[in-house]
Parts: C-alpha cells; sequence; structure tokens
C-alpha cells in the first residue's frame, strides 16, 4: 500500500485527485498507475486501469489470474469490472469512497451472484493515511479556489 501511496502524490503533484494503485505478484510490483484523466483527456484514465494496463505489458498477458491490486481508495464500477476482466486475485484497498466506491460503499458489484470470478477484498489497509491525501487534496483546493477547467 505504501507504494500505491506514493502512486497517489505523483497523482497530486500532476494536479489530478491523488489515487494511486499498483498490481503484485508473487511479491513483486509488476504494474502501477496513478490517476491521469485530466492530463491525458481520457476518463477511463483512473488509477486502477493505469496500473493494470502497466502490469498487462510487463506480464505479457491481459489476464493476471494470481495477482493483487491495492489502491488507495475504493475502486469505481469501471475500475470493479476491469480488474475482474483482469482475474485479479485479490484487491486491497485504504479507504472508502461513499459516492463511487462499487465495493462496499455505494454498490457491492463484486458480490453479484452472476460473476464467474471471485475476488479476495481485504479493506481498511492505511486507512487513515488513505483518506488523509484525500481530503488534504480536496481542502487545498477549496482554500485555494482552485477548479477545474469548465467544458466549453
Amino acid at each position: 500500500m505504501r507504494a500505491a501511496l506514493a502512486e497517489a502524490n505523483r497523482a497530486e503533484a500532476a494536479g489530478e485527485v491523488p489515487v494511486g494503485a499498483v498490481v503484485v505478484v508473487d511479491g513483486e510490483v509488476v504494474g502501477s498507475g496513478f490517476n491521469q484523466p485530466i492530463a491525458t483527456q481520457d476518463p477511463t484514465a483512473h488509477a486502477e486501469i493505469v496500473a493494470l494496463r502497466s502490469a498487462g505489458l510487463a506480464c505479457s498477458n491481459y489476464r493476471l489470474t494470481g495477482a493483487s491490486l491495492y489502491v488507495t481508495v475504493e475502486p469505481c464500477l469501471m475500475c470493479v469490472g476491469a480488474l475482474i476482466h483482469a482475474r485479479i486475485g485479490m484487491l486491497v484497498f485504504g479507504a472508502t469512497e461513499p459516492k463511487a466506491g462499487a465495493v462496499q460503499s455505494m454498490c457491492r458489484s463484486l458480490d453479484h451472484p452472476s460473476l464467474n470470478h471471485k475476488v479476495v477484498v481485504i479493506t481498511g489497509v492505511l486507512e487513515a493515511e488513505c483518506s488523509a491525501v484525500l481530503q488534504g487534496f480536496f481542502q487545498r483546493r477549496r482554500e485555494g479556489n482552485i477548479l477545474t477547467t469548465p467544458l466549453g
């Protein structure tokens, strides 16, 4: 999770929402990523997706059976779908995401009975630290009145 937090710090340094993720196989980080939808102009460039893409390239296979995904914040529905397709064996996340978390907060998508792939889920790892990174980021944005660029 410390490596995922380091990725989250990279996201914040780039002006992105500070979420970081790493993919681990046999104790070795094989993929990493941080949120970058603003820089890439890509709404799918969440930390988890970037890390899964990186791991797929490193392993020469998008099926990451036996891999673990560590992410600082509970994944959204899109990212849960991607980790299912990647056959991730274990998901470990730090902070819950009440507005968009698709593992336990907004919905429990990994518990759907029609899924043919089961993922072991571990929550609350370095939760206070993961939450503090996000809370600090949004607090600084509010204090600085920093807004995202409007469309149009």
